[in-house]
């Protein structure tokens, strides 16, 4: 049996290229997946903060952020806004930043990690980002973080509790350091059985032929070591 291609994906929910880069890699997974020897995908998400000094209750705007924290113009980041919404809506999301509640995601990265534990990363993920992007939820609350952990059928309790002492931060720091050891300084970043780096929300097309082309390759190992 040829193996499953793992891809790891180090990401921050509150970075809008992240969501476009999630939704790129399902549909390329999804075209690619029609195939008649349709490649076999882990995907596994990592933790990665754009802004680990972002205060969990930031004064203003996702315009206001960028131009304090970018260095640019209101306009120039009204701008950069209305390009990554048109961006969004060409991968079938609705940004809406007119709601969004800019926040610190340290938390929401040790609730992934708690939703990983249960096997519910990749529901979680989506719902966080579809929280953040187009609900304008505050995913920097333990209250709002816990809700959406309930939503997608974890357990309040034990989601609070983990929260509340911090049982998974050593694994969003694990992800952080691992990233610095792969040179990552930006998301989204997708590691592909652990040799091939794919930088930035790559288009649907370019996912697709590329999980086409390593499930090649592991087929050709796998009958390698038949034949052996």
């Amino acid at each position: 049996m040829t193996d499953a291609i793992k891809i790891d994906v180090w990401s921050d929910i509150a970075c809008p290229w992240c969501y476009i880069g999630k939704r790129n890699l399902e549909n390329g997974l999804a075209a690619a997946a029609a195939d008649d020897d349709a490649p076999q995908v882990e995907v596994e998400y990592h933790s990665f903060e754009l802004s680990p000094d972002t205060p969990v209750d930031f004064e203003g705007g996702e315009a206001d952020y960028l131009a304090t924290h970018k260095g640019i113009s209101a306009a120039q980041a009204e701008q950069m806004l209305r390009r990554v919404t048109g961006v969004a809506a060409d991968a079938g999301l609705t940004y809406r930043f007119d709601l969004l509640q800019h926040t610190n995601t340290v938390k929401a990265h040790e609730l992934l990690h708690f939703a990983k534990a249960h096997g519910m990363q990749l529901p979680l993920a989506e719902r966080l980002m579809s929280a953040y992007f187009t609900e304008g939820r505050h995913v920097g609350q333990d209250d709002e973080l816990v809700a959406l952990a309930a939503e997608v059928g974890l357990d309040a309790d034990a989601a609070r509790r983990a929260l509340e002492e911090h049982e998974y931060l050593d694994d969003v720091r694990a992800d952080e350091e691992q990233a610095r050891a792969y040179g990552i300084n930006g998301v989204p970043f997708f590691v592909i059985d652990g040799k091939y780096g794919v930088s930035g929300a790559q288009p649907a097309d370019a996912f697709a032929q590329i999980v086409r082309q390593v499930w090649a390759e592991h087929a050709d190992a796998t009958a390698g070591e038949a034949v052996a």
